[in-house]
């Protein structure tokens, strides 16, 4: 621009532009205060672009400013203003905006109405996106495409498919963007053969689809989908030239994985030229479902360090929860040191973890240690440690800490009382556990599940009281499941009642009759009386059912041999 001509609204408006492209914070301000110092008037064209850089820039109470000291509005200032309140989280500033706008008079457009509904859904406000439906339905805007998705899009994130799917049908043009509601609502709500169906009928009327609808028929697939569907998925999405976005083949790998085809995720993630954190979670997050863990998963985890993926609390949560449940202290402390090196602070999710981590280990001092370390605890991180103590026989420590948990001022949950009455039927701490069981229904309200039941009657059944568990479960509200039954009849054979074992034994068969260990408690029971008949006969009954029961193993963790996670490749 010549140096003597002066600059025009234009110029601004396009500097401003680039600002909010460039996400360049410090030079819109720098714009905008050249335009106060040098005296440019200015018009509701340029404040409305400085008002939706404010926005952009998520620095709301400018962009309030701005707008508050306007002289003329137009639509399109108000439209940015309900919008620039949803982009920064403000939702009902948006609607009571939208409120003062047509107070004014101002009839909105179709960008208000989105903006508008984004802010009913984001703050759960149902009736007053309906309110705001009445508008568009008696307004000029009531056939726009965008509006009608927009409205899809309200209902369905509402949970109410029904109406989305009839302002769907009612429909006389649809878009890629109304499909892709219609079919990622019915995914996110898990009626995959709604999604699968609203998928085929898109392309059968001509519709090809993008990215977004294809990972949302994924997302279906993986919530209650067959590996056909997924299979038929993956084929249009080879054929549609898709294949090298990255979500989608993480999404892909999800829903293999989830269909229960771990070694097909694994093959597509293998075949990736730029693995990322998106599919690495994914087959991690396979490997933990199917509970499989040789030497392909021990090549995934060390592919976490020769890739130097950029790790995040999710990925690193999920491998130490793996690391528990195959309770490898070897993993799980290299694991750690993954945690203290690439995160810059542990969130109470990690932490939680390393607990859980550390105490299905056996390691209850770094579990307390990790415990310790916890900022801000909460129900989960108590909970936790409760648990490791129980498992490993520290009854009274589980007991001191749900005590400490009370003063703190956390409510216990249901879960809390499971691990506690699991620790006491452990380590025979009968008064205890009933305390607890008391102090859980009328203390705290919670109605104790088929699980807690079974734990007190296994601290009765552990301290000999046969009867009084027994009594119990005829007594209690709930229909007594297998647990419970091979409680009383794992007791039984302990101190040697044969008729009440007989009788557990009898109900577990009802329960479960192909569970060869049913028959092998109850043959216990009569061979530790002497009755070596009647264990004979039981022995014969399982041998005619051709039930044979699962050989019991050890898990053995060389001490010298390492396995080396964090080695540089």
């Amino acid at each position: 621009m010549h140096p003597n001509r002066p600059f025009d609204h234009s110029f601004y408006m396009k500097i401003l532009q680039l600002c909010i492209a460039k996400n360049a914070f410090s030079c819109g301000r720098q714009v905008h205060g050249n335009i106060i110092t040098s005296g440019f008037p200015s018009n509701v064209h340029l404040s409305t672009k400085l008002l939706v850089f404010y926005a952009k820039c998520m620095t709301l109470r400018s962009a309030r400013k701005v707008f508050d000291e306007m002289r003329e509005r137009s639509v399109v200032s108000w439209s940015a203003m309900v919008s620039g309140c949803c982009q920064n989280g403000h939702f009902e500033d948006a609607l009571s905006t939208f409120v003062e706008m047509r107070r004014e008079g101002v009839k909105a457009n179709q960008f208000t109405y989105g903006s508008v509904l984004r802010a009913c859904t984001s703050s759960r406000c149902f009736n007053a996106g309906v309110q705001v439906q009445g508008c568009v339905e008696k307004g000029r805007l009531a056939g726009n495409l965008f509006v009608q998705s927009a409205l899809i899009d309200f209902h369905s994130k509402c949970g109410k498919m029904e109406d989305a799917d009839r302002l769907f049908e009612r429909m006389t043009d649809r878009d890629i963007v109304s499909w892709n509601t219609m079919i990622g609502g019915y995914a996110v709500h898990g009626v995959v053969a709604n999604s699968f169906r609203l998928f085929c009928l898109m392309m059968r009327e001509g519709m090809a689809p993008d990215c977004f609808t294809l990972g949302s028929v994924l997302q279906a697939c993986a919530a209650g989908g067959t590996l056909l569907q997924v299979s038929q998925v993956h084929k249009f999405i080879v054929e549609w030239g898709f294949l090298y976005y990255k979500d989608l083949t993480g999404s892909l790998i999800d829903a293999y994985a989830k269909c229960g085809s771990v070694q097909t995720a694994h093959h597509l993630y293998r075949s990736m030229a730029e693995k990322d954190l998106i599919s690495y979670t994914a087959l991690v997050n396979a490997y933990a479902r199917e509970g499989k863990y040789g030497n392909e998963f021990l090549d995934v985890l060390k592919e976490l360090v020769c890739m130097q993926l950029e790790v995040d609390d999710i990925i690193l949560c999920s491998i130490l929860h793996i690391c528990a449940d195959i309770a490898s202290l070897i993993l799980g402390r290299q694991i750690h040191v993954l945690v203290l090196k690439r995160l810059a602070s542990k969130d109470v999710a990690i932490g939680n973890a390393l607990v859980n981590m550390y105490g299905k280990c056996g390691e209850i001092k770094d579990a307390t240690h990790a415990f310790a370390e916890i900022q801000v605890k909460n129900v989960i991180s108590w909970t936790s440690l409760i648990a490791a103590c129980g498992r490993h026989g520290f009854g009274d420590e589980a007991v001191a800490l749900y005590r400490q948990m009370e003063n703190k001022g956390l409510r216990p949950n249901d879960v809390t009382f499971l691990s506690l009455l699991s620790a006491c039927s452990h380590s025979g701490l009968t008064g205890e556990g009933w305390h607890c069981f008391t102090n859980m229904i009328r203390k705290y309200g919670i109605v104790p599940r088929a699980e807690h039941f079974s734990c007190l009657v296994d601290l009765s059944a552990r301290s000999g009281q046969l009867e009084e568990a027994y009594k119990m479960i005829q007594e209690m509200d709930i229909e007594p499941n297998a647990s419970l039954w091979a409680s009383i009849l794992g007791a039984c054979r302990i101190y040697g009642n044969t008729s009440l074992g007989k009788i557990a034994a009898r109900h577990l068969v009802g329960l479960d009759p192909k569970n060869c260990t049913n028959y092998v408690l109850l043959a216990s029971v009569y061979a530790e009386t002497g009755a070596w008949e009647y264990a004979q006969d039981t022995w014969s009954c399982t041998n005619k059912m051709g039930l044979k029961k699962d050989p019991g193993y050890s898990l053995l963790l060389p001490t010298k041999k390492r396995i080396a996670l964090l080695q540089h490749c």
